[in-house]
């Protein structure tokens, strides 16, 4: 175990915002014996409070679903893969033609742009100043990192067996909602694994010395890459048919158990 990657909603973060004192103190105690700790999420760079601020983390994450490289310390993008504008008109009309009711929004380097309608009844953290707008081409100036799609009915799982078969080669698609019909796509070749390796190798770290942590479809990629990948038993099917080992549930600090038990046979080796 040379490098933990880790999800944070429903991997390490609940829904009231908060992380466990026992997952902070496991992150610590991996960090106090040289193990090289990263973050790989959905979540774009502006949504990163809760790492910086309760586990005190101030290195890399990887946003966006591996879309976005980003220095949380420095408050720097590293890297990141952008989406032309041409592909977000083809599968705007894509998915309309399946779903007319779809609303979508767009995620660039320069913030999130929602079309109205996008936000319905709920106005998620991250989204308090965000004002609806028509989306126009000029958006790609700012680097259009990540594209999705609403449905104000039905879940994510059918949404994404409903679209993804007319995307062909456009666009990558998946989900990381558990009760929102909300799909997350961005540039074709790009997910968390993909990413994630770019940042193993510049460390000189293998895949097989990197322990992953994930619970939704988005994670998918990730824990079948890494050398063991954990899938939280609290997350998503396909998240748990996708390796064979599985962490104990989110509601039970399963992070924190399998990087203490980890921590402890590393000390009697």
């Amino acid at each position: 175990m040379r490098l933990i990657a880790s999800d944070i909603d429903g991997t390490i973060l609940g829904h009231d915002g908060t992380i466990s004192t026992r997952t902070v103190e496991a992150f610590a105690a991996a960090a106090e014996a040289g193990i090289e700790i990263v973050f790989v999420t959905g979540r774009p760079p502006r949504w990163l409070d809760p790492i910086r601020e309760q586990i005190g983390h101030t290195g890399t994450v990887i946003c966006s679903n591996g879309a976005v490289t980003y220095h949380l310390g420095t408050e720097r993008v590293l890297n990141s893969h952008v989406i032309s504008w041409d592909t977000v008109a083809q599968v705007r009309d894509i998915v309309t033609a399946l779903a007319p009711d779809a609303r979508f929004a767009l995620e660039s380097l320069t913030g999130l742009h929602v079309e109205d309608g996008f936000l319905g009844n709920r106005i998620p953290a991250g989204s308090l100043n965000v004002v609806p707008a028509v989306l126009t081409a000029d958006i790609a100036d700012g680097g259009i990192v990540k594209m999705l799609a609403v449905l104000h009915t039905g879940n994510a799982d059918d949404f994404l067996e409903l679209v993804a078969p007319g995307m062909g080669a456009l666009i990558e698609v998946t989900h990381s909602a558990p009760e929102l019909a909300l799909l997350e796509m961005g540039p074709v070749g790009v997910n968390k694994a993909v990413t994630l390796a770019h940042y193993a190798a510049s460390l000189g770290i293998d895949a097989a010395d990197v322990v992953a942590f994930g619970d939704m479809p988005n994670d998918i990629e990730m824990l079948g890459w890494a050398g063991a990948g954990y899938a939280m038993a609290s997350g998503h099917p396909q998240a748990l048919a996708a390796t064979a080992l599985v962490a104990p549930r989110f509601e039970d600090d399963g992070v924190a158990q399998v990087i203490e038990s980890r921590l402890a046979a590393l000390r009697l080796a």
